[in-house]
């Protein structure tokens, strides 16, 4: 008996971390018809675009649907109900977002599709949270020295570099030397920052600095909260950083890359008097896609740095 309500203990303590995970996202709605009123029974479905996943919802007698613990990604809602003309409509759902929408239909022939191909922007009505999303495209396209993800987190407004220990290079107990974490964000101390990965803890108690600074070819898009958090965020007083990995999808892709530095091709100064010597290598790649079936969804990435480097003083 005392096993097995260990077992159950124990199950239980696995579960609970789930429900609170913040990298995930939800959509929520009310379909309504022409006159405002709510429609029961619709049935709500939801489609993912990268994995091509599919979430159907009915929805109760308000009219209310809610669709919880959603990846962040690009999501088709196609909503059908007896009497009505079917809808489709694309949205975009960020990390740890909590959308709420509506969806009007309209009286028709069941063979009639209304498609709504550009959607308005989305206000955050559910929360008071604010913050800004590093979508995908900004991960892949902006330059970033020495492949530091946290550098991204600059380009939030209220973020500036830091200082202190979590530059990395100021205190001799810090032992992750080039994974600074010196960023200040709306004003608070660089160790007051929380950091989270596919919705773990990544901080270093220690320093509060990031325990894991992933390459930026296996992050989706992070979030950057500066104030106002809400209940399953704030670990810490300042910035909130929640970093999502990519999961694969329902096509291959990959990435290879190699960026070189060598001081061979630098320009000495006066000080250096051209004994400056530096070969740096950072290599890696990436690949995903389907595993099982469409079904089952994969994804590897591998990064590594080869330095030397060499100052003489006269």
């Amino acid at each position: 008996m005392r096993k097995g309500f260990f077992y159950v203990l124990f199950a239980g303590a696995l579960a609970l971390p789930a429900a609170g995970q913040s990298n995930y996202g939800d959509i929520s709605g009310t379909v309504r018809d022409s006159q405002h009123l709510p429609v029961a029974g619709a049935i709500v479905q939801l489609t993912a675009s990268s994995t091509l996943a599919v979430r159907r919802i009915t929805t109760n007698n308000d009219g209310h649907f809610e669709a919880p613990a959603l990846l962040p990604d690009e999501y088709e809602i196609k909503t059908e109900a007896s009497g009505f003309a079917p809808t489709v409509e694309k949205v975009r759902l960020e990390v740890g977002q909590r959308m709420d929408i509506e969806i009007k239909l309209s009286l028709g022939s069941l063979k009639v599709d209304v498609t709504v191909s550009a959607a308005g922007e989305t206000l955050h009505t559910t929360d008071a949270s604010v913050g800004e999303v590093v979508e995908p495209k900004s991960i892949r396209e902006l330059p970033l020295n020495g492949r530091m993800l946290i550098d991204l987190v600059l380009t939030v407004p209220g973020a500036h570099v830091g200082f202190g220990a979590q530059t990395g290079a100021t205190n001799p107990l810090y032992w992750r030397p080039g994974q600074r974490s010196a960023v200040v964000i709306g004003g608070a101390r660089p160790n007051a920052n929380f950091f989270l990965l596919d919705g773990a803890t990544n901080t270093d108690p220690t320093f509060n600095t990031q325990n894991l600074s992933p390459s930026p070819d296996a992050v989706r898009e992070f979030q950057v909260e500066t104030s106002s958090y809400t209940a399953d965020m704030g670990g810490a007083g300042g910035g909130q950083v929640n970093i999502v990995t990519h999961s694969g999808s329902s096509q291959y892709h990959g990435t290879a890359y190699e960026f070189l530095r060598n001081g061979a091709m630098d320009a000495s100064t006066f000080a250096s008097m051209g004994n400056n010597h530096l070969v740096q290598n950072n290599f890696g790649g990436s690949f995903g896609g389907p595993l099982w079936g469409k079904s089952t969804f994969i994804f590897v990435n591998y990064e590594g740095l080869r330095l030397s480097r060499l100052t003489r003083k006269l």
